[in-house]
């Protein structure tokens, strides 16, 4: 992988995910209690011994860039790096980050200066585990020079993602954004997932470009915007654009909904993926943190992080995120709580940053399902929090709901007795 770089792209405003990309950008959200999504694709890199990796960003960037200059510090001899190219107005372009082939073509002079001859791009807010070394063999085997990674997904999920159609040696002869119609559109796959009716392969958002050809189909074309609707069907016209089959677990955080699956599958007792695999470590800030406590809880299938302290409660089927602050009595069911950047009894003179509740955590006797409870929030004393009424969208001052779950943004305070 010496002769690669890897470049991340940070998404854009996030407004699907909104009310947890409302002061972060996406790469940044917590994922699992401990971690953000930007930290599946930078462990991802560092598990195939690809070292040399860039982060474009653009929104929001603040937190996210914080945490990668905290996390990732390679040794001087690996000469590895995670660097953050955030979007700029030079002499030669006024405007900001038009999509992400634009992102990529504006961030050209910056990583043209390393020598390379292959390009990955990335995704900042996926959750999967793929060694990119086994990618990068797949695409020189073939003499690509475009490899597009695909997942097999069925006909009922095909209508939800660019789907590719391929030969029998993977290479791309069509691409369609979307289909309504998916007939002749099946490509051959695995027998293993043809047994699961998952015929037909769709694009993750993940590719490698040979470095030259990269440059020239984005230097001749500086109005196509986006990769995935522009520059890979334009590719598959003119060059030789094959298919990376990907088995393993995938899934595309980009709603709200998809958030809370993917952070309840995680604790589930069979998780499709393993934040376990010794070869496919997940990386992030190491904070030092002491071991979570339990006074007589009773927790099931959840993910408790450190530095938490949970009274005499009842935890089930969620995500408890670092410093946690549970009372007694309270009741969390199918919901995450992304825990606090300080301890509820440190005054303000002894944390890092003053921003948030005086005393965040969850009070004694309160009940919460089905809900995502952001970072640094306070709930009293005997609240519900539980969409009881199948409410799909609102929107008030202290909460949000989003695909009926019930959303607690981030530094928000819930008076005792609150019924949500």
């Amino acid at each position: 992988m010496d002769d690669s770089i890897a470049l991340i792209l940070g998404g854009g405003t996030g407004s699907r995910l909104f009310p947890l990309t409302h002061v972060r950008s996406k790469p940044a959200v917590p994922l699992a209690g401990k971690y953000r999504l930007i930290d599946v694709p930078v462990s991802n890199c560092i598990n195939s011994k690809l070292y040399r990796i860039f982060v474009l960003t653009q929104f929001n960037s603040a937190s996210l860039n914080r945490h990668l200059a905290r996390t990732y510090l390679f040794d001087k001899y690996r000469r590895g790096f995670v660097t953050i190219m955030a979007a700029e107005q030079t002499r030669t372009s006024l405007s900001w980050f038009q999509g992400t082939a634009d992102a990529v073509r504006q961030s050209i002079p910056h990583f043209t200066v390393y020598r390379h001859k292959k390009v990955l791009i990335l995704s900042g807010d996926q959750l999967y585990a793929m060694d990119y070394s086994r990618l990068v063999a797949h695409h020189e085997k073939h003499k690509a020079a475009v490899t597009v990674a695909s997942i097999s997904v069925t006909a009922e999920q095909a209508g939800s993602f660019g789907i590719l159609k391929t030969d029998d040696n993977h290479q791309i002869t069509e691409f369609h954004e979307k289909p309504a119609d998916l007939t002749g559109k099946s490509s051959p796959v695995s027998p293993e997932m043809a047994a699961e009716g998952r015929t037909y392969l769709a694009s993750m958002g993940i590719y490698v470009f040979n470095s030259d050809e990269l440059c020239d189909i984005l230097d001749a074309h500086p109005d196509d915007h986006d990769f995935g609707k522009q520059v890979i069907p334009r590719a598959i016209k003119n060059m030789k654009v094959v298919s990376y089959p990907f088995e393993g677990y995938w899934s595309d955080i980009g709603t709200i909904d998809s958030f809370y699956e993917a952070n309840l599958m995680l604790a589930g007792n069979e998780p499709g993926f393993n934040i376990y695999n010794p070869r496919m470590r997940m990386y992030t800030n190491a904070r030092m943190l002491a071991p979570a406590k339990l006074i007589g809880a009773q927790v099931t299938e959840s993910l408790v992080s450190e530095g938490s302290i949970i009274g005499r409660s009842t935890i089930e089927h969620s995500v408890i995120g670092i410093r946690s602050f549970i009372g007694s009595g309270a009741t969390i069911r199918d919901s995450i709580i992304m825990g606090a950047d300080y301890y509820p009894w440190h005054g303000r003179q002894l944390r890092e940053r003053v921003e948030g509740p005086q005393h965040p955590g969850i009070g004694d006797y309160t009940h919460i399902e089905g809900a995502i409870v952001d970072k640094n929030v306070r709930i009293g004393n005997n609240c519900i929090i539980r969409n009881t009424e199948g409410v799909q969208e609102h929107d008030a001052g202290n909460f949000h709901i989003r695909d009926r779950i019930v959303v607690i943004p981030k530094n928000a305070e819930i008076p005792d007795n609150t019924v949500i």
